[in-house]
């Protein structure tokens, strides 16, 4: 490191080496040449280190729900760290994880009562699918090992939820994976499905391929069904009408696990504090991470029904009943966040707010329709998708530029994936700002015709 960079590295105003971080699912090269650089937020805005003001058409990474640096989790984080920095969670507790868990758990429906806490969507994926294994082997049936996960499916980048996950690129790099994966159909048909509000009317029978797949490996051999209710990383593919009812039903049918992966559906997303209220459904397990605490500590975890976490409550009581866990598990500073943001959702009513806007924000996305490019819109909740016209033979490029020319010339923040821009503010977003996004991503889709 030079001298230069040296006294850069003690100063956050300056960009300090660029090479030195190498930026995870980020185009390196071309950031390193064209700098997105953030240096503050505050509610529904970034700001960039020269001042300008960034409306945030993302949640940061879906997880901001409550905006940004919101007082009240800001202090719960400086309090509890001045308090109790760190408390070991094998073998010893804190007051703060259990009273998280226990607000976690009222918030689920069902006899999802009880709570396994990680650090991030990947590891709540990866623990579940072991919890999973491991309630087979305890209920005597260890044959039951096999996973299903679905086509376009994102479940984190731990080695479990790439095998299960249907993301060619997350998964063509690493070799050989999980044995013993199967997938289900991804549930979006453009053909069938165009410019859909909420849950399109096709697609339930998709859920009946799980019986093909009981079929070709007997049921015996399977563990669990893994699905996110809402794709979200892959494009935003909304639940066809009665699909996640169907997968319900066969699953109890044949005694398979059904795990509903709600990282990003989880607390308000889609107008409810999990999407498994929504649409009625129950699964076994429901793992969730980022807007737990609005994503400001890393926090995840695994919520579990009252039969399953009895299965392995046997045996001596001195022993470890799950030999799984991270040093970081229920975190004091992560579980104070989550405390003040579960607060912050009660009182300001905040997953009531995104379902009252769901219309608001369907329209104002779906006025965008027949804009140069666009080939499809989907809304549900307060989340949105545009699918762009690709540039020939080159699949991202349209929406990798209009993503930077959003950030750089119109000032908004949105995901990208493909040529697929998604969208999906802090819930406490009001009408006039949601006029803002639709109007500035308008104005990109335009720029990069």
């Amino acid at each position: 490191m030079t001298a230069q960079s040296s006294r850069a590295a003690n100063d956050l105003s300056a960009p300090n080496d660029l090479e030195a971080w190498w930026l995870p699912f980020t185009a390196n090269r071309s950031f390193k040449q064209r700098p997105r650089m953030i240096a503050r937020a505050k509610d529904m805005h970034y700001f960039t280190p020269d001042g300008r003001a960034v409306i945030d058409g993302a949640a940061g990474l879906w997880c901001c729900n409550a905006g940004h640096n919101r007082d009240r989790i800001t202090a719960a984080i400086q309090n509890q760290a001045a308090e109790l920095d760190y408390s070991p969670a094998f073998q010893f507790g804190h007051a703060a994880g259990f009273a998280t868990a226990s607000r976690i758990a009222q918030l689920a429906p069902g006899d999802l009562n009880h709570v396994f806490f990680c650090n991030s969507g990947s590891e709540a994926v990866d623990t579940a699918l072991k919890i999973a294994l491991a309630y087979w082997n305890v209920s005597g049936q260890g044959s039951r090992t096999r996973l299903i996960g679905r086509e376009r499916g994102y479940h984190g980048v731990g080695f479990g939820g790439i095998s299960v996950g249907g993301i060619v690129k997350n998964r063509q790099f690493f070799g050989s994976l999980l044995a013993g994966v199967d997938h289900l159909p991804h549930t979006y048909n453009r053909a069938e499905q165009a410019f859909s509000r909420g849950e399109p009317e096709w697609g339930a029978h998709l859920a009946d391929d799980l019986e093909r797949i009981v079929a070709l490996h007997d049921a015996s051999t399977i563990a669990a069904v893994i699905v996110e209710p809402m794709a979200g990383s892959t494009g935003v593919l909304p639940p066809p009408k009665g699909y996640l009812q169907r997968l319900r039903q066969i699953c109890d049918k044949y005694g398979i696990l059904l795990i509903f992966d709600e990282v990003i559906s989880g607390f308000g997303r889609l107008g409810t504090a999990f999407a498994a209220e929504r649409y009625g459904v129950i699964p076994d397990m429901i793992t969730f991470a980022k807007g737990v605490n609005s994503g400001t500590v890393p926090m995840g975890g695994v919520l579990v029904r009252q039969g399953i976490y009895d299965a392995f409550m046997k045996g001596p009581e001195n022993m470890i009943e799950l030999f799984h866990g991270y040093t970081y598990s229920g975190h004091p500073l992560a579980c104070a966040a989550a405390l003040a943001a579960l607060d912050i959702y009660r009182d300001e009513k905040l997953f009531e707010r995104a379902k009252a806007l769901e219309p608001v924000w369907a329209d104002a996305i779906h006025s965008l329709k027949g804009l140069p490019n666009v080939l499809d819109i989907r809304t549900i909740g307060l989340v949105g998708a545009i699918d762009l016209a690709s540039r020939p033979n080159a699949v991202g490029a349209r929406a990798f530029e209009a993503m930077d020319r959003g950030f750089n010339e119109y000032d908004l923040m949105m995901r990208i994936t493909g040529d697929t821009i998604a969208l999906s503010p802090p819930l406490i977003i009001t009408e006039n700002q949601i006029g803002e996004i639709v109007d500035k991503v308008g104005k990109v889709i335009k720029a990069v015709a």
